[in-house]
């Protein structure tokens, strides 16, 4: 690839724990690259599934990204079971970056989209044994700001007050943290109210004084 660099890939996936091949772009490339591509003629909409899988199957983790990227370019077309495809995402490949990225571009919009999935989907993700889709559940509203069910966002996050998972304990903290921004007098009650995890503690009053 034209803009590759050796060493920013090696720095890349020794942040990563060596988990993902990287080409090196960075952020500020990769995506100049992406929005290059997405104003141009995209894809049938019927085609979607299966260049998501199979960018999905690549080494280098950008492509990955791009995918993410090109799903949420094709957002004025998602239909209700393009969750299918972003929980293939959330769940191969998972690391934090992929499914924090998937949180802000693709789960957060969809349930605006067809908030009626919430029952059916989120809640399935809050209650699985996979704590990516655990961590989703928590996370997808972290952009809603006045519009954040908070009833909502307080069942899933008792639901894990007891994890002892880090990436949970984080995103329960990022969720009340985003939240703080909004309405901080609520967060300060809820933490006061709710045995949580010090980490999750830590980071939900980050920004409240």
């Amino acid at each position: 690839m034209q803009h590759a660099d050796v060493e920013n890939a090696a720095g890349a996936k020794a942040y990563m724990r060596n988990q993902f091949e990287f080409f090196g772009l960075k952020a500020a490339t990769r995506q100049r690259i992406s929005k290059t591509y997405m104003k141009k003629k995209l894809p049938a909409y019927a085609d979607l599934e299966i260049i998501v899988t199979q960018l999905w199957q690549l080494p280098e983790r950008e492509y990955q990204y791009f995918a993410i990227d090109l799903i949420a370019a094709m957002k004025k077309l998602w239909t209700a079971d393009v969750i299918k495809l972003i929980e293939y995402v959330l769940v191969n490949k998972s690391w934090w970056e992929t499914v924090d990225h998937a949180a802000t571009d693709l789960t957060g919009p969809y349930f605006k989209i067809f908030p009626l999935q919430i029952s059916k989907v989120a809640d399935k993700w809050n209650r699985s044994d996979n704590f990516w889709l655990q961590r989703s559940s928590i996370m997808f509203q972290k952009k809603y700001k006045k519009e954040t069910d908070t009833a909502l966002l307080s069942k899933y996050i008792l639901n894990h007050t007891q994890s002892n998972e880090f990436f949970i304990q984080k995103a329960i903290g990022w969720a009340l943290r985003e939240y703080s921004k909004t309405d901080p007098a609520w967060v300060k009650k809820f933490v006061k109210e709710n045995k949580l995890a010090p980490l999750s503690e830590r980071e939900a009053l980050k920004r409240i004084i």
